[in-house]
């Protein structure tokens, strides 16, 4: 069970510094000024963006106004991806503030997903919550709250309300003391390179024969590219909410402590900084 509550707000107060720009292709009435925002990690761009939409709109013609989307050095941002997984994969060894570019026209339909509304974001956050509690409880847990329950999980994270989202969060990472962790970890590790666009797959916290698998032994499974072998250098980071963790801690904890709101933890293995 989830008790260390230090970790835990560190982990949803985590902020990054951004400055928006407007693309310089797109038609404006009068010049628009860069716009700084602190952009919470655990949080989606297009939840928490509505200013930056504002401030642009100003210096735009209405005509010329499309669907808003981001990018970062030449990079679509998929806005379905949490804000901290975007900077770790895309700028993590960047300079501070991230610097992302707003767009107005030209959607590029082959890299996004359209975000209408934010009820958009809402049922993709509620359905990878979903996703998460059949790994970790075969839906059990999630089955049994009720509707307001569910709209409370998603109105914290709106709301930036970390009390009242692990309020009813807290359910979700609860375990039977005996089994010792999840059925499996739900998990995702991100990759710069390759040709999908993240690797998941079924592995449990704890070994047949009763061994705590560690962050260590699940890459050793499923990314093993992002291990150095015996007397490489190292070429990767692996980054969880802007840190690198020990290999050897326990998956169990790392999902409990690290894991996003959406209950998946999200690992980014991503070129080492070179010197």
């Amino acid at each position: 069970m989830a008790d260390d509550k230090d970790v835990l707000r560190d982990v949803w107060f985590g902020r990054i510094p951004a400055c928006f720009t407007l693309n310089q292709d797109e038609l404006t009435e009068r010049e628009a000024e860069p716009y700084y925002l602190l952009l919470p990690r655990v949080s989606y761009l297009m939840l928490v963006t509505d200013k930056v939409k504002k401030h642009f709109l100003k210096a735009m013609k209405a005509e010329d106004v499309e669907e808003m989307w981001f990018e970062y050095e030449g990079t679509p941002l998929k806005w379905h991806y949490p804000i901290g997984v975007l900077f770790d994969l895309h700028a993590s060894n960047t300079v501070l503030p991230w610097s992302i570019t707003v767009h107005f026209t030209n959607f590029p339909e082959r890299d996004l997903l359209h975000c209408p509304s934010s009820s958009v974001i809402e049922a993709h956050f509620m359905s990878c919550i979903k996703e998460a509690d059949v790994l970790k409880h075969k839906s059990q847990v999630i089955n049994d709250m009720q509707k307001k329950d569910h709209k409370q999980l998603w109105m914290g994270l709106q709301n930036d309300k970390f009390d009242q989202f692990w309020a009813m969060n807290r359910k979700l990472m609860e375990y039977p003391t005996e089994e010792g962790g999840f059925r499996y970890i739900p998990f995702r590790i991100y990759q710069t390179t390759g040709d999908r666009p993240f690797i998941q797959k079924l592995f449990r916290p704890v070994t047949p024969e009763g061994s705590v698998q560690t962050l260590g032994d699940l890459l050793r499974e499923v990314c093993p590219t992002a291990l150095p072998s015996q007397g490489e250098q190292q070429r990767h980071q692996v980054v969880i909410h802007g840190i690198e963790p020990l290999l050897e801690t326990p998956l169990q904890w790392l999902s409990e402590h690290l894991s996003h709101p959406d209950n998946f933890l999200h690992v980014c293995v991503v070129p080492a900084p070179s010197d």
